[in-house]
């Protein structure tokens, strides 16, 4: 019994960590950090400085005065980026909460080469879906590399140079009126249940665990074709290790219920 009882222990953490190591938001000590490495709790330096679609110098924390749904991307993104702002601009007309009066969006390009003039360019595609009324409360900021990777670093956000783009995750961070991180939501595309819960928890600067991290367990992110494709490998393993666990326990019960009845008979002789 004693040693079921090892092996039991022995398994039981292999089906929680199955995968783990193939897993890029993640992060493994001998491969390149790609991802999301949830900071949750910590706050973004008030004093990074950026400059807005004007080309005006601001510091971030001047502008966070509201729940804030963050977004990191850049402008020449030929994959996840746009879907990523389409994913927020629909979220954004299908909550009934009100852009600029509840809460603001903030894209910043965590590419020190684009310019103020390419940001005016990206959000034209903002204003062509809502009123012109909320274009100062989806902000658009470009920064050099000392204040992009300041933030970067502040949210965990890692990505990587490939050539003229970059590989990186796809996600928007949930900041609190004082630029604390207070929720990550994963993918291009969000409820807007999930979103509205975010921004109210946000808005009394409550952090809450990532429930659709699960997401990023299932899923990993493809380089080469720029997308997230199901971890076959992961989910395969843990579920094999899962139903090994399963049966390993269920053949002890069986064995112990028959020992039970052996006894149980042998004393009614």
């Amino acid at each position: 019994m004693r040693t079921s009882f090892k092996l039991i222990l022995f398994l039981f953490p292999l089906f929680f960590t199955a995968g783990k190591n193939y897993s890029i938001a993640q992060g493994r000590p001998d491969s390149a950090a790609v991802g999301v490495f949830e900071h949750l709790g910590s706050t973004i330096p008030q004093d990074l400085t950026f400059q807005n679609e004007a080309g005006v110098k601001i510091h971030f924390g001047d502008i966070i005065d509201k729940p804030t749904i963050l977004t990191l991307v850049y402008f020449d993104c030929p994959g996840l980026c746009s879907p990523l702002l389409d994913g927020i601009s629909d979220v954004i007309e299908k909550m009934d909460m009100e852009l600029g009066k509840d809460y603001q969006v903030v894209t910043v390009s965590f590419n020190y080469q684009d310019t103020p003039e390419k940001a005016v360019e990206k959000k034209k595609t903002f204003l062509k879906r809502h009123s012109k009324s909320h274009a100062n409360d989806w902000i658009y900021l470009t920064g050099d590399s000392t204040n992009i990777y300041g933030l970067v670093n502040a949210v965990g956000f890692k990505f990587k140079r490939t050539g003229n783009d970059f590989i990186h995750p796809g996600c928007i961070t949930i900041l609190s009126k004082t630029g604390k991180i207070t929720r990550y939501l994963y993918g291009v595309s969000f409820l807007p249940l999930d979103v509205k819960l975010a921004l109210l928890e946000a808005q009394k600067g409550i952090t809450r665990p990532t429930i659709n991290r699960i997401l990023e367990y299932c899923f990993t992110y493809d380089p080469e074709g720029r997308k997230y494709t199901l971890a076959v490998t992961k989910i395969s393993a843990t579920l094999i290790i899962f139903f090994a666990v399963v049966l390993f326990l269920t053949l002890i019960i069986q064995t112990r219920i028959k020992r039970r009845k052996k006894k149980k008979d042998k004393s009614q002789e």
